[in-house]
């Protein structure tokens, strides 16, 4: 059920779904109970609640007449993707290829081609080298733009708490 209900200290009009204990105005944010409230019209249909809250509110405006030549909700959501400009139009026109936006996003998503975390990368080096010392690690991470201070820190930090372990200069995740 949805209904089309008023606020009485704004005169705000919005569309409730269900039967809520309370509701909340989204004008002034005043919570009132639903059952005091005035019901301007109840009904099953969604887009029905929004058309009767959309000539109300043409009404107080004197806008009636206007809005009595308008299409409905429901017709005019269908005409949505007729009007503006689509993705691949505007990125052209901004002068990025669509094609790689997409690569790009899809990238990103999967957690592949991004950039990674200075701590990301001292991770990596002792996952991926084969009984890193301090030094292979260190190497690692300067070809991937990490300072010597932040990885002696780093790896510090991960044996204190426990995420690493460090026997005789050799590191192993844990």
């Amino acid at each position: 059920m949805y209904a089309v209900v008023g606020c009485s200290d704004c005169s705000a009009l919005w569309v409730v779904e269900g039967r809520p204990e309370t509701t909340q105005c989204p004008r002034c944010g005043s919570r009132k109970q639903f059952a005091r409230l005035k019901q301007f019209v109840s009904t099953e249909d969604p887009d029905h609640a929004k058309q009767v809250r959309a000539a109300m509110l043409a009404k107080r405006q004197g806008q009636a007449e206007a809005f009595a030549d308008l299409d409905d909700f429901a017709t005019m959501e269908t005409y949505l993707d007729e009007a503006g400009v689509d993705d691949a139009d505007y990125l052209e026109a901004s002068g990025i290829d669509p094609e790689e936006a997409t690569a790009a996003g899809e990238r990103a998503e999967r957690g592949q081609g991004g950039s990674r975390s200075r701590k990301q990368v001292v991770r990596d080096a002792l996952a991926e080298l084969e009984e890193p010392t301090t030094e292979d690690v260190l190497a690692y991470a300067s070809e991937h733009g990490v300072d010597t201070e932040y990885v002696e820190r780093a790896l510090e930090k991960l044996v204190r708490a426990g995420e690493v372990s460090e026997s005789r200069g050799t590191y192993r995740l844990l």
